[in-house]
């Protein structure tokens, strides 16, 4: 049962939808772009990063980023308005282990979900500025749903003001920010108009193969060994939780890590492991397969 877990896993990883089970409608969802400190800010809506599962909601149903239907119980739901919304499924901070457990049950348990609620930050469908998608999300508040919230966008007057709210925010348990153009509207893919600002770097990267872990991880995972866009093979062991070293993720998977600058030889540098990814990135066809990297090798 255990193998046929894993191969069913990797398969929706790998985009493939496992039998039965079929993409949900084209969505290509607006990507953020690093922030490096030289965009006009007070030109910007801020927000708190989310650690959590992104969601799209057609006005029927909640679809994953990659296009998989969510199994959610009804009253989840329930007055949820008829317009597509986009957001982070969420607990809390530090939940992102225990939301994953929820989100990808085929059999929603109606109690764990009662925790979980859709943090809405954009409207891809609305057609205005994101100022006005803003306006729009807020009323959102007046349906007193607790399932459906918006994320609270604010702005700062200065780039000073922005390094304060991270370090306050990360203090906190916070992921990190997010800075939408006042301007800009719903534009599929990677542009300036969205912004991610972290104290680290993040990045995606291939399972390629495990090393048996040793001491108090006998007979367990002991790191992953990955494979990044850039084709650095490395291995990852900071960060796994001890249910992720008994059930690693699937060979052929993907995964996220954070790092902090790169080696001497070009690897990155303090990484460490922060959660599994449902759908491989758009940099995918670049990163060798697990066979060819094993041929190089040799």
């Amino acid at each position: 049962m255990r193998q046929i877990y894993f191969f069913l896993l990797a398969l929706v990883w790998l985009g493939a939808a496992p039998l039965g089970l079929a993409a949900g409608p084209a969505h290509q969802p607006m990507l953020a772009r690093v922030y490096a400190g030289e965009a006009k800010v007070e030109e910007y809506w801020v927000s708190e990063k989310l650690d959590g599962v992104r969601a799209l909601w057609d006005g029927e149903a909640l679809w994953s980023r990659g296009g998989y239907p969510i199994a959610v119980p009804l009253e989840f739901t329930q007055g949820w308005p008829g317009m597509a919304m986009e957001g982070e499924l969420w607990l809390g901070r530090g939940t992102f282990d225990q939301l994953s457990g929820i989100v990808r049950s085929a059999k929603p348990d109606a109690a764990q979900w009662r925790q979980v609620r859709l943090m809405v930050f954009d409207l891809p469908q609305h057609g205005g500025s994101f100022s006005e998608r803003v306006a729009a999300m807020r009323q959102l508040s007046a349906l007193k749903l607790a399932s459906l919230q918006p994320v609270p966008q604010f702005r700062v007057a200065s780039g000073d003001e922005l390094d304060a709210r991270l370090t306050s925010l990360v203090a906190a348990g916070a992921e990190g920010l997010m800075l939408h153009h006042q301007d800009a509207h719903y534009q599929p893919g990677r542009s300036d108009a969205l912004l991610k600002y972290k104290p680290y770097a993040d990045a995606e990267a291939q399972v390629i193969g495990y090393t048996p872990g040793k001491g108090k991880y006998l007979g367990m995972l002991g790191a992953l060994e990955v494979v990044d866009a850039q084709g650095r093979r490395f291995r990852l062991g900071s960060g796994l939780s001890d249910a992720q070293r008994a059930a690693p993720p699937a060979i052929g998977s993907w995964v996220t890590f954070r790092y902090n600058g790169l080696t001497s030889t070009g690897l990155p540098r303090f990484t460490r492991f922060l959660r599994e990814r449902e759908a491989p990135p758009a940099a995918a066809a670049t990163v060798q397969s697990p066979a060819d990297s094993a041929r190089d090798d040799g």
